[in-house]
């Protein structure tokens, strides 16, 4: 098991199997050293986790949940794309839409569940550049959305 993998359990995490695709596009991109997920959605077990808008269906602490979520899943799509995740060596850039109920101006707060998350099991090489944005609605009712852009070792 590799070093990353040990810490998500360390983390009371475990890598799910990656979500299958819900339309026409492909799970992760690899350029040189640069992978980039797509949006992943709070899906445990084959289904959305966390449904409906944040501020409004959901609290906050919610949506920070299904970020977490959403980031695990990205994790177990790179690994599927390169098989180990300890060729990770850096976290780049967090993407994170929310699933915002009017007026709702909180969605960084909802993303650091993803950002925190990263810090805690990459450290260093876990900080990244990020956007948070608040979407009028998001694919299958999820409440976040969540991609990953990474760079990885050479092979």
């Amino acid at each position: 098991m590799s070093w990353v993998e040990e810490r998500l359990k360390e983390m009371g995490e475990i890598l799910p199997r990656p979500p299958a695709a819900v339309g026409s596009y492909v799970p992760t991109v690899r350029t040189g050293n640069l992978i980039v997920t797509s949006g992943q959605l709070p899906v445990l077990a084959r289904e959305i986790i966390f449904r409906g808008k944040v501020g409004k269906d959901l609290h906050e602490v919610d949506g920070s949940h299904a970020a977490r979520i959403c980031t695990i899943n990205a994790l177990s799509q790179i690994k599927a794309s390169i098989g180990d995740l300890d060729k990770i060596t850096r976290i780049v850039r967090v993407e994170g839409f929310v699933n915002s109920a009017d007026g709702f101006t909180n969605q960084p707060k909802v993303l650091n569940g993803a950002s925190d998350f990263l810090v805690e099991l990459f450290g260093e090489a876990g900080k990244h550049s990020r956007f948070a944005v608040g979407v009028n609605e998001l694919p299958l009712d999820a409440a976040v959305e969540v991609a990953l852009w990474v760079q990885v070792s050479d092979d």
